[in-house]
C-alpha cells in the first residue's frame, strides 16, 4: 500500500514531467468546508486544475461541517466562491457543471463519531460510483483547536488507511503550534494516526511562483551560486509588508501576533531557502534536510536582537485605519505585537558573520514581500576623482508579491558627466511568460495529490523552527509591558525599528 510517498519518478524536476501529468482518482474531504478558506482558496484552486486538465476523471470533493446545508446548498456556495475569487473568470458553465457533479456536502460535528462512520460509508459510495479507487486527501481547514479531535476520530473509525489498497494522505494548515512543547504534541497525536509520509504540513508561501524559483535562480545559473556567501554578501534583508489590519480577525490575531503568524513560518520559510546549500537531488527529503540544517546553525536570538511594534490609528492609502487595540475581539490593553523586526546569524561556513533582517507588520503603507541581497561595497579609490557618495551596494531583490520579479541593482556612468548612477535591470513574470501565474493552492494541492511533499513541511522542520523563536516569546512574556501602540498605521513601523538596524550602519530598504 502507498500511504503517500512520492516515487522518483514523482518528482517533478527529475521526471520533466510536470506539465502533463495528473494524479490519480482521488476524493478531497475538506473538515471546516462552510469556513472562508474553502470558497476563498480551495475551491477556486481546485476549479482552476479543473479548468488546466489537471486533475482525474472521477474527482471528487467532500465537505465537513456543521451548518445545515445539503449537497445543492454547498455546490451553490462553491460556485459563488468561485465566482468571486478564481483567477480565471467568469466561470465557464459546462465546465462548473462537470466539476460540480463530484462535490457533496456531509453535514457533521468534528467530535461526533458517528458522523464519522457515516463519511467513511459516504467515501466507500463515492469510490464506487466514481471510481476514486479509495484514494484520499482530507484537509484541515479548521481552527487549529479542532486538529486533535479530528485526527483522533479520523484513526479510530480507519480513515487513516484506504480500504481498497490506495492512498490516504492529510493537509494541515498553520498555525502547526503556538510554541515548542504544543508543536512537539500536535507531531505526536498526529503521528500516532498517519505515517510522517502522509502528512502534508501547508504553507502556502511556499506554493508562491517566485518562491519555488528560489531554486532554479540560485542553483541553475553559474553567475550567482559562486558569490552567494559571507565573501561577498554584506546582508540580507526578508521583508513580509500587510497593508491591511487584523479586519476580522481580531480574535485569532490578539492570541497569536506576528511572530507567530508570519515569522515561525512564511519568513522562515523563505530564510531556509535563500541560506540552504545546495540539495543532493531535487527530491522532498533532500531540500527539507538543507532547510533544516539552516535552522539548526542559527544563533539562539537574544531578545535584544528583536523590536515589536504596534499600530494605532491612521491611515493606508488615504483610508482610514483604527487603531489595532479598537479592532473587535481585541483586548483594550493588548501586548500582542502586530509588527517584528529581528536579527539572526547562520553560522555555518557559507554564512558566518553574516546578519539577516527579518521584518514582517501589518497596517504598513505597501503590500510587498521581497528578499533582497545586498553585496559588499566596492573600494572605491578608483573613483576619487569622482563624485562617490553616489555609488551605491549592488542589491539582488527577489519579489514575491505583488509584481512577482527579479531585479538587480549596479551602477553606471553617467551620459556626458562624470556621475555614477544606480540603474536597474528588472525581470517580471508576467510580462516575461505572458501567463499569469497560478495560485499557490493550486500548487501545493497538486503537489498533495500527486505525492511530492518537497513544498511542505517535516516535523522536524516544525520543531527547529519553534525551538529558535519559542525563547524570544518567553523572554517577551517575562519582560515589562510595551508602550503599545508605537506606530502609527500606513507608516513602515515603529521608531525603535529603524534605530535597530542603523545601529550596525545599514537601513531598511525602500520598497
Amino acid at each position: 500500500m502507498n500511504d503517500g510517498v512520492a516515487t522518483p519518478l514523482e518528482n517533478p524536476l527529475r521526471a520533466g514531467l510536470r506539465l502533463w501529468r495528473t494524479p490519480e482518482p482521488c476524493t478531497v474531504v475538506i473538515f471546516g468546508a462552510s469556513g472562508d478558506l474553502t470558497s476563498r482558496k480551495l475551491v477556486p484552486a481546485l476549479y482552476n486544475l479543473a479548468r488546466e486538465r489537471r486533475l482525474p476523471g472521477g474527482f471528487s470533493v467532500v465537505g465537513f461541517a456543521r451548518r445545515a446545508w445539503d449537497d445543492a446548498t454547498f455546490r451553490q456556495v462553491l460556485l459563488e466562491g468561485v465566482n468571486a475569487n478564481s483567477r480565471a473568470r467568469p466561470v465557464e458553465e459546462a465546465l462548473w457543471a462537470s466539476f460540480a457533479e463530484g462535490i457533496f456536502y456531509h453535514r457533521a460535528s468534528f467530535d461526533d463519531p458517528a458522523g464519522y462512520a457515516r463519511l467513511a460509508a459516504r467515501l466507500a459510495a463515492i469510490d464506487a460510483t466514481r471510481d476514486t479507487g479509495g484514494n484520499r486527501v482530507f484537509y484541515l481547514a479548521t481552527p487549529p483547536e479542532a486538529y486533535p479531535e479530528i485526527i483522533a476520530q479520523l484513526g479510530a473509525h480507519g480513515l487513516n488507511r484506504s480500504p481498497e489498497g490506495g492512498w490516504t494522505r492529510i493537509i494541515i494548515e498553520k498555525p502547526f503550534g503556538r510554541d515548542l512543547e504544543s508543536a512537539r504534541d500536535l507531531n505526536r497525536q498526529v503521528l500516532a494516526v498517519f505515517d510522517e509520509g502522509q502528512v502534508y504540513r501547508i504553507d502556502h508561501y511556499l506554493g508562491k511562483e517566485t518562491v519555488q524559483n528560489l531554486l532554479v535562480f540560485r542553483f541553475a545559473n553559474g553567475i550567482f551560486e559562486p558569490i552567494w556567501n559571507r565573501r561577498y554578501v554584506d546582508h540580507v534583508q526578508i521583508t513580509v509588508a500587510e497593508s491591511l489590519g487584523v479586519e476580522d480577525r481580531g480574535g485569532y490575531y490578539d492570541r497569536a501576533g506576528a511572530l507567530r503568524d508570519m515569522i515561525q513560518n512564511h519568513l522562515t520559510q523563505l530564510l531556509t531557502l535563500t541560506a540552504m546549500e545546495p540539495p543532493v537531488a531535487y527530491d522532498a527529503d533532500a531540500v527539507r534536510d538543507e532547510k533544516v540544517k539552516v535552522l539548526r546553525a542559527i544563533q539562539p536570538i537574544a531578545s535584544e536582537a528583536t523590536v515589536r511594534g504596534q499600530y494605532g490609528p491612521g491611515s493606508v492609502s488615504g483610508r482610514p485605519v483604527r487603531g489595532y487595540r479598537d479592532e473587535r475581539g481585541v483586548a483594550p490593553d493588548s501586548q500582542t505585537e502586530t509588527y517584528v523586526a529581528l536579527k539572526l546569524f547562520v553560522e555555518n561556513w557559507r554564512w558566518a558573520g553574516v546578519p539577516f533582517y527579518l521584518r514582517s507588520g501589518k497596517a504598513l503603507p505597501r503590500r510587498v514581500s521581497e528578499i533582497a541581497v545586498q553585496f559588499r561595497r566596492v573600494p572605491t579609490l578608483l573613483f576619487a576623482s569622482t563624485p562617490v557618495n553616489d555609488i551605491e551596494p549592488n542589491v539582488l531583490a527577489i519579489r514575491i508579491q505583488p509584481d512577482e520579479g527579479i531585479t538587480l541593482k549596479f551602477s553606471s556612468k553617467v551620459p556626458g558627466q562624470a556621475q555614477i548612477r544606480p540603474v536597474t535591470m528588472d525581470f517580471r513574470y508576467g510580462t516575461s511568460f505572458g501567463v499569469a501565474s497560478p495560485e499557490a493552492y493550486e500548487r501545493l494541492l497538486l503537489d498533495c495529490m500527486l505525492g511530492d511533499s518537497t513544498l511542505f513541511t517535516r516535523r522536524d522542520e516544525v520543531e527547529a523552527s519553534w525551538a529558535l523563536l519559542t525563547p524570544i516569546l518567553e523572554s517577551w512574556a517575562a519582560g515589562p509591558a510595551q508602550a503599545f501602540p508605537n506606530y502609527e498605521a500606513g507608516t513602515w513601523g515603529p521608531a525603535a525599528a529603524d534605530a535597530f538596524i542603523a545601529r550596525d550602519g545599514r537601513a531598511w530598504r525602500r520598497l
